[in-house]
């Protein structure tokens, strides 16, 4: 899918690139590249609809605990003041 070439936020020039996202879902959150496009001036993210759609299915198994097809990475740690 075409991203389109200006930013619906501020008339900047979009290009695509690969980016990380951070997904949450209930104590849960993953990490993951995927391609989208990028505003060069205001750094707004444009995703396509494949794309948002698995974002929504991943956060719905993080938030199931469906966590067996992820990779573990490590412990998350909160700190207490």
């Amino acid at each position: 899918m075409k991203y389109v070439e200006k930013c619906p936020r501020c008339g900047g020039k979009v290009n695509k690139k690969m980016v990380k996202e951070v997904l949450y879902g209930g104590i849960n959150t993953a990490f993951l590249k995927v391609k989208a496009g990028v505003c060069l001036h205001c750094g707004e993210r444009l995703y396509t609809p494949d794309t948002v759609k698995k974002f929504e299915e991943i956060e719905s198994k993080l938030q199931a605990q469906k966590t067996d097809e992820f990779q573990p990475i490590g412990k998350s740690f909160q700190v207490l003041s």
